[in-house]
């Protein structure tokens, strides 16, 4: 029959106050044992080494993580409402043409943003690169419930054209320069969702 060890207790040390080294000590293991979590959230990512391989990005947006409490207040990014049912043609003609004097098609570098209950939404327009974009990311966007604005298209056959690349997402003629200011961005196709903003 196997005995457990008593478990020992701490108890005060008394007697003289400790040395002014050891109280030193003491601090600095204090300071080394207690939780990062505001630190850490302050400090910026740094990269030491990358090589490569896929990014993990997709993992932290199924996270859909909260804004940082000790965070500046940032304007809210307004969920882009596109009509369940497509408008008539009278009345999508009558909204086109749609031009976005800021927005251009281009490449889109990756970054992170933090806007919490987002639903996923591309910008596109009517141009090579989106129409490219659209045919590679034609699953993948309804999968995400993801919604489309056009930002830039001249004609009711050109918007037909583009639904026709991706016909399972949603996708109404909004100008996207508004859009462009708050999200600080310039070129498109582009994907955002909560917590990123991609091509």
């Amino acid at each position: 029959m196997s005995r457990t060890a008593p478990v020992p207790t701490i108890r005060p040390i008394s007697g003289p106050p400790f040395p002014r080294r050891l109280q030193a000590a003491v601090a600095v293991l204090a300071a080394l044992l207690a939780p990062h979590g505001a630190s850490a959230q302050s400090t910026p990512l740094v990269v030491v080494e990358d090589r490569g391989g896929t990014s993990a990005l997709s993992y932290y947006e199924a996270l859909n993580l909260q804004p940082r409490a000790d965070g500046a207040a940032r304007s809210p990014i307004p969920t882009p409402r596109v009509p369940a049912t497509p408008a008539t043609p009278a009345d999508e003609a009558a909204m086109l043409p749609v031009r976005s004097t800021k927005l251009t098609p281009g490449t889109v570098t990756r970054r992170v943003i933090e806007a919490p209950g987002l639903r996923p939404f591309a910008v596109v327009g009517d141009d090579k690169t989106s129409h490219d974009w659209l045919r590679r990311h034609a699953v993948s966007l309804p999968e995400r419930g993801a919604v489309g604005l056009v930002v830039n298209v001249e004609t009711a056959q050109a918007l037909a054209r583009l639904r026709a690349l991706a016909p399972d997402v949603p996708m109404a003629p909004v100008s996207g320069d508004d859009l462009a200011e708050r999200l600080g961005l310039r070129h498109y196709p582009a994907l955002i969702t909560a917590t990123s903003i991609g091509q």
